[in-house]
C-alpha cells in the first residue's frame, strides 16, 4: 500500500486539493470533504493509468515525514 500526502486549500468559495508526490494529480470541491473525496478518486485514476506504464511510485512515508495541520486559517 502506498500513502501520499494530500494538501487541501481553501480557494475562494471552494476547495482545491493536490498531492506533491503525484505531479498533475489534483481535484476541487465545494466543500473540504468533497475535495478530499474527489482527490482520492483522482489518485486512484492516476495510479491506475501510470501503473499501465510500469511507473514505480515512491513510498512517500520513506521520503519525508507527514505533517497534518487542521483548522488553520492563513488568510485572516
Amino acid at each position: 500500500m502506498h500513502r501520499f500526502l494530500i494538501v487541501i486549500e481553501k480557494a475562494g468559495k471552494n476547495y482545491s486539493a493536490y498531492s506533491p508526490d503525484l505531479p498533475g494529480c489534483a481535484a476541487t470541491g465545494k466543500t473540504r470533504e468533497e475535495a478530499e473525496e474527489r482527490m482520492h478518486e483522482a489518485i486512484e485514476m492516476h495510479i491506475r493509468d501510470f501503473s499501465k506504464m510500469d511507473y514505480l511510485f515512491p513510498d512517500r512515508t520513506q521520503q519525508r515525514p507527514l505533517w497534518q495541520y487542521s483548522h488553520l486559517n492563513f488568510y485572516g
